[in-house]
């Protein structure tokens, strides 16, 4: 059984990813010539490719990401990256080192140039000196990192993405930094950096202090040493390990910056915390480049100058009617997905030559899923059920171990990473879990691609496809639509054909309010041992959810060996209300209930449903870390 093609999908077609001319008419008009264009495009130079792409395509078996649909063959596109981190550069005087007003400028041009052209951008600000810090060239101080945060969410909002949607922004601050409490507390005010998602970087030494309720010192480098301006580039302990000075500026306990997180969680949903140190101790890019950051869904840990080159295998088309997984279609496809994303690294036009220079270096793919939770329901598992737990580690680590045999044999037949050595890679922390065949292999040609698997969002592309978004569970199953009809209910493809026959929905039909947050962390825990990367998802809790089980719930995703969590509690942030089944007899006037997700964005909620300020639809949910429509995709994400 498989979604039927209707009027929402034929919509974000239309809307996201259809070819248009300069005057915004529609020049493809079905999905199946996007996919003609695409495989015609890719398989210019071997056409035996053609046949492979376009039958994993048609069917929507795997789904490139975004910024490809809508850019191969499109002669006005400029990447087909969706998101990158870039590192604070300065374009026009090195002598004045990162933590500069020329390098913050430079910086700024350089993510509205991305933004401009369909990417997301992730930054660490850690580099910046904090607020009231003496600043020699102007004999002031400085206005800190989060004013310049400000300044830069204020430019991006600006900037139409792609022609149709916002520059999403990642802003990262390390734990030590001593504007980090500020920087924690700023989205108290839902109008503050409304453009960016937020979250702090952890370290494993921060948390060993959470812990044992030790002493936290926040620091920085004494910026009137000589070797500051030459030197300083956000690594604090590469710093430390020289020698070099280091001021002290506030001592507090690790636990009172852990509650302040916590409580901001429970409070705005932000910030998220990202587990910086893990990343790099388990990056399969070490001693290529130091992760700094992660894009702005948080499913990739990236070096500066780094992209997301994503798609996704669609799981609904490998489970059969009796609920046992093709195996054999599966490999095929994951091994067509792997040989797709290697090949965009060629085909991509790039907006600068340091993001060309590193990607030709490390080779970077994105290869993930979507359509997790309808699989769970078409093999009739519970998700976040213990067996739920046991289809994810037979499914994933079968996932992973055919895309690293396809990148090795890509290797065979192509060649290498530049960024691969032999020794150093095989060492790394996720290569020595693949079975020794694939090691083997790995050792004898190496890898195409030193980094292979995530798992992204994929809200717009999944409702493309009609299946569940990413690794999130259904967040409902049924919603309002507005269109010519009228306003009505749309259900969920699968709760469709018990409805029509008038039967209840079995017990394994759960949505993401049902599931306890610790369900939630559970699998995302567990498909994190199977990506190198990591995951965007959202980790759903109830209204009455507390502090203190908001600081075990993020303890538990450190413990269970997740890599970064995002956190939603229900009602926290007006907007993104939309469990219709909620409180029904407690409807309030919609003129009583105009709330901000975005500054622009003054929205109304109806029956429990936000209404979305691009379609017009009752219908904003959260899902994957950021408000999303479940009608027409709008998302500051997407």
């Amino acid at each position: 059984m498989l979604p039927e093609w209707n009027k929402q999908r034929q919509a974000v077609f239309e809307d996201r990813y259809a070819l248009k001319d300069k005057n915004g008419n529609l020049t493809e008009d079905i999905p199946q010539e996007m996919w003609e264009r695409i495989a015609k495009v890719l398989s210019k130079e071997n056409n035996d490719l053609y046949d492979e792409y376009y039958n994993v395509l048609k069917d929507f078996k795997f789904v490139p990401a975004g910024r490809q649909l809508a850019g191969i063959g499109n002669q006005g596109e400029a990447t087909f990256y969706n998101c990158y981190v870039i590192p604070f550069h300065n374009k026009t005087n090195n002598e004045e080192g990162l933590d500069s007003r020329g390098a913050i400028m430079d910086t700024i041009s350089s993510c509205v140039e991305i933004s401009a052209r369909g990417g997301g951008v992730g930054l660490n600000w850690s580099v910046l000196r904090p607020r009231d810090s003496y600043v020699a060239g102007v004999n002031g101080k400085s206005s800190g990192t989060v004013s310049w945060m400000k300044a830069m969410n204020g430019v991006i909002l600006q900037v139409s993405q792609g022609g149709s949607r916002r520059g999403a922004q990642m802003y990262l601050l390390e734990d030590w930094h001593p504007d980090v409490l500020e920087f924690i507390k700023v989205k108290e005010d839902l109008e503050e950096l409304n453009g960016a998602n937020l979250s702090v970087g952890i370290s494993d030494e921060f948390m060993k202090a959470v812990k044992n309720d030790g002493d936290w010192v926040l620091k920085f480098p004494d910026t009137s040493y000589s070797k500051y301006n030459e030197e300083w580039d956000g690594n604090i302990k590469k710093w430390e390990s020289k020698g070099y000075p280091i001021k002290h500026y506030k001592t507090i306990k690790a636990r009172e910056m852990w509650d302040l997180i916590c409580r901001l969680a429970l409070k705005v949903a932000e910030p998220g915390v990202v587990f910086l140190e893990r990343y790099n101790k388990w990056s399969n890019t070490k001693g290529v480049e130091r992760i700094i950051g992660t894009n702005p869904c948080g499913e990739q840990g990236l070096g500066g100058w780094s992209v997301c080159n994503l798609g996704s295998i669609n799981l609904i088309h490998f489970v059969d009617e009796a609920g046992e997984v093709k195996w054999d279609e599966l490999k095929a496809t994951v091994r067509t997905g792997v040989k797709f994303l290697d090949q965009i690294i060629d085909e991509n036009d790039y907006i600068y030559p340091q993001i060309e220079e590193k990607q030709s270096v490390i080779r970077r793919i994105g290869l993930g899923t979507m359509g997790l939770a309808d699989a769970m329901l078409l093999a009739g598992i519970k998700y976040g059920s213990d067996e739920s737990l046991e289809f994810i580690d037979e499914l994933y680590s079968f996932i992973r171990d055919t895309a690293y045999e396809m990148s090795a044999d890509l290797a065979q037949e192509k060649g290498a990473a530049p960024g691969f050595k032999k020794e150093r890679y095989l060492n790394t922390y996720f290569i020595k879990q693949l079975p020794e065949k694939i090691r083997a292999k790995i050792a004898k040609y190496g890898v195409r691609n030193l980094s292979i698997l995530t798992q992204a969002p994929t809200g717009t592309t999944g409702m493309l496809a009609g299946v569940s978004s990413g690794i999130e569970p259904n967040f409902n199953w049924e919603y309002y639509r507005q269109d010519n009809l009228g306003r009505r209910k749309v259900y969920h493809w699968l709760a469709q054909e018990y409805k029509k026959q008038g039967k209840d929905l079995p017990d394994y039909f759960v949505t993401a309010p049902e599931l306890s947050p610790l369900e939630h962390i559970r699998v995302q825990a567990r498909i994190q041992q199977y990506l190198d990367s990591s995951i965007s998802k959202t980790v759903n809790a109830p209204k009455d959810h507390s502090i203190e089980e908001v600081k075990t719930l993020y303890m538990q995703g450190y413990e269970l060996g997740c890599k970064g969590t995002t956190y939603y509690r229900e009602g926290s942030r007006s907007g993104v209300l939309v469990n219709d089944n909620e409180e029904k007899d407690k409807k309030e006037e919609k003129e009583d209930k105009v709330i901000e997700i975005n500054k622009e964005d003054k929205l109304e909620v109806e029956d429990g449903f936000a209404k979305c300020p691009s379609c017009g639809e009752y219908s904003m949910g959260m899902q994957e870390g950021c408000n999303f429509c479940l009608s027409c995709g709008h998302s500051k994400c997407s």
